[in-house]
């Protein structure tokens, strides 16, 4: 089982939609066993996948794989969701004496499903906290979705190089097999604003972007994702002329993606 986790230190990024869409994409289109785990109290990808009804949803809370040790997978599926709560999970960070029982219980729940699902996603909050950190400590590659502002683009730096969650720290210290697929602009719109943001991304961070065949993987700013969200549907599924494009457009990204975790 391939774990990724989808990793920002800034909210409204579109963050959530990219998990969401792309557990459809190598469930639906890759035809891989999925297991989607939402750490993030706000709780949009659970919303999503639940009213969709393409996976099956676990009774365990996702607060539960961090606090309780010796957990196992309560349904047998090949695409399964771990909803986020929200209470528990926004208690967590107060207790700091058990941050490192928190990681060891993820560490040791995910490994009693390696023969059981391809790839797992993990959705977290945005800021940089326990569950963030266990998240990054437990997989295998890591994804940024950002936005084409100067804010974002700043906020770099703390994403490699916090303290304690930046990623360069786990992969020296704590999980060297972690990967950084790279910076992956979201709701990119073609204002001369964000076009010269673009620019200035890949002229300073060209080696932190997904290369294409042409270009950097970046997904534009359209109504059908979110409406598609809202619905809890794939893009393609939308039955929209909107959503057959931004499928057309998001497809190559995602295939991308695949790609560089082995899951082709």
């Amino acid at each position: 089982m391939k774990t990724i986790v989808l990793a920002n230190q800034k909210g409204g990024v579109g963050k959530s939609a990219v998990a969401v869409q792309i557990a459809y994409f190598f469930s639906l289109v890759k035809n891989k066993k999925v297991l989607v785990i939402d750490f993030d109290h706000q709780r949009n990808t659970s919303k999503s996948i639940k009213v969709g009804n393409y996976a099956k949803v676990s009774n365990t809370p996702s607060s539960n794989l961090l606090s309780q040790a010796g957990l196992k997978l309560d349904i047998a599926d090949s695409f399964v969701l771990v909803q986020a709560d929200n209470a528990e999970l926004l208690k967590m960070e107060k207790k700091a004496d058990s941050h490192n029982l928190y990681a060891n219980n993820l560490k040791n729940f995910l490994s009693t499903l390696n023969n059981m699902f391809d790839v797992c996603i993990i959705d977290t909050n945005p800021n940089p906290d326990i569950r963030q950190l266990c998240a990054l400590v437990v997989s295998d590659y890591v994804l940024s979705p950002i936005q084409l502002n100067q804010e974002a683009i700043d906020g770099i730096g703390d994403l490699l190089n916090h303290d304690t969650t930046g990623i360069r720290k786990i992969q020296s210290a704590i999980n060297p097999k972690l990967k950084f697929l790279g910076i992956l602009p979201n709701l990119v719109e073609p204002t001369p604003f964000q076009r010269d943001n673009f620019k200035d991304l890949a002229t300073h961070f060209s080696k932190l972007l997904i290369p294409l065949d042409v270009g950097f993987a970046a997904i534009k700013k359209t109504t059908a994702i979110p409406e598609a969200q809202a619905l809890g549907l794939p893009v393609w599924k939308l039955g929209k002329t909107s959503g057959r494009e931004a499928w057309n457009q998001v497809k190559p990204v995602f295939e991308k993606i695949a790609t560089m975790m082995e899951l082709n």
